[in-house]
């Protein structure tokens, strides 16, 4: 990243109690968390990524913002669209310094970058980057219409933002189906393997505050992009949201 892509430093917000909660609870399960991932969405979340990626290659970005990024999940399955530069922040230090393992594991330095950085105050330029993504890190902000005004004060303009979260299905049966594993199974397993037993109890409940599918559109049409819509995954359990500067 370039000295010219970033502002004066402002200050980090450590005061806030949602976002010290949530970088603590990653910080804590991020030497577990890409096992845990992967095992418990049995590895559909993968396929999910694919589909952000495919949606993005319409348009080519060549500069990338991944906000919430963890150990870079996305932000690797974004390196086939052979942008110039993927930029990474969380506000997980331990889940960055994982990801950066796996940058240098795979030799792509000069691709991907990442930062410890707050969604909701980012340290980058108006008219930063082709593309902002995020991918299961939404329903985490403290403030949600800040952080999605970030993302569209630093996106260039008839870019786009897209959004992979985790949403209710509308199905009896899969919805049944879904708490059941949410609410009880995963945090189970998530607990006993993590050792953490407040990070897969947070998951379940922190889905079922999001403001997912048309209410979700509304916030984004509230920080100002248009054109928006979204897509359901997996019998409703995840949506991407799409919107445009």
């Amino acid at each position: 990243m370039k000295q010219s892509d970033l502002q004066e430093v402002k200050p980090y917000k450590n005061a806030q109690t949602k976002k010290e909660q949530v970088e603590k609870m990653f910080d804590n399960i991020a030497p577990t968390y890409n096992f845990l991932n992967h095992f418990l969405s049995l590895g559909i979340d993968k396929g999910w990524r694919n589909k952000v990626v495919r949606i993005l290659n319409t348009n080519k970005p060549k500069k990338i913002l991944d906000i919430a990024t963890g150990t870079g999940d996305l932000s690797f399955a974004m390196l086939k669209l052979k942008p110039e530069k993927i930029t990474g922040i969380d506000l997980s230090e331990k889940m960055l310094d994982v990801g950066r393992k796996k940058i240098a594991k795979k030799n792509q330095g000069k691709k991907i970058e990442f930062f410890q950085g707050d969604s909701e105050n980012l340290n980058f330029l108006d008219n930063s980057f082709d593309a902002v993504t995020c991918a299961f890190g939404v329903r985490n902000f403290e403030n949600l219409d800040l952080g999605l005004s970030e993302m569209y004060r630093v996106l260039k303009k008839d870019s786009k933002v897209v959004i992979l979260e985790f949403s209710q299905p509308k199905n009896k049966f899969v919805s049944g189906m879904y708490n059941l594993y949410f609410k009880k199974i995963l945090p189970f397993i998530g607990n006993s393997i993590s050792k953490d037993k407040n990070a897969y109890t947070y998951l379940p409940d922190s889905v079922s505050n999001f403001s997912y599918g048309n209410n979700f559109l509304n916030h984004l049409s509230k920080s100002g992009f248009k054109n928006t819509n979204f897509k359901t995954l997996t019998f409703g359990i995840a949506s991407i949201y799409i919107g445009t500067k």
